[in-house]
């Protein structure tokens, strides 16, 4: 699934430590952008089994989503953050960069599913007519360990 790309020797483990930080966090960062202006948001994902997907809401009113109809390439930044000096050293950070879709039809109602697994108390939201299910098709992950360490996987097509 992942292809490295980077000079430094990856762990045979870190798949499963890609895999292992998509279903422990529940939050991440969105950067969009329009007209040359960034534009981030904290958002609520869920990330399919094989990790190529990364599921989040919005309404369609939102910044984010016009950022996104304007040019559907975003990034999202999850990380093992927990405020202490142990960060520097321990702390992961996972940034998944690829292009966004609005979910619709059969594919919205399986992906809905796997995203109120994870976020029960949303439901009201991600049902809501104003509200947009959009799923992230992941191109490249870049894995950052240990502060400085840097390791970047391209999904294989």
């Amino acid at each position: 699934m992942f292809q490295e790309k980077s000079a430094a020797t990856p762990s045979p483990d870190l798949p499963l430590e890609i895999s292992s930080l998509l279903k422990s966090q529940k939050l991440s960062v969105l950067a969009t952008h329009r007209r040359g202006q960034p534009h981030v948001s904290l958002v609520a994902f869920a990330a399919t089994a094989d990790s190529r997907e990364l599921i989040f809401a919005t309404t369609r009113t939102s910044r984010k989503f016009a950022n996104l109809q304007a040019d559907p390439r975003a990034a999202l930044l999850i990380d093992s953050r927990t405020h202490q000096e142990s960060d520097f050293h321990l702390g992961q950070a996972l940034s998944a960069t690829g292009t966004v879709i609005e979910l619709s039809g059969p594919e919205k109602q399986s992906r809905l599913q796997l995203f109120l697994t994870k976020h029960p108390h949303l439901r009201e939201f991600v049902q809501s007519p104003s509200c947009a299910l959009m799923s992230m098709h992941v191109q490249v992950y870049n894995v950052v360990s240990k502060f400085q360490k840097v390791i970047e996987y391209r999904l294989s097509p």
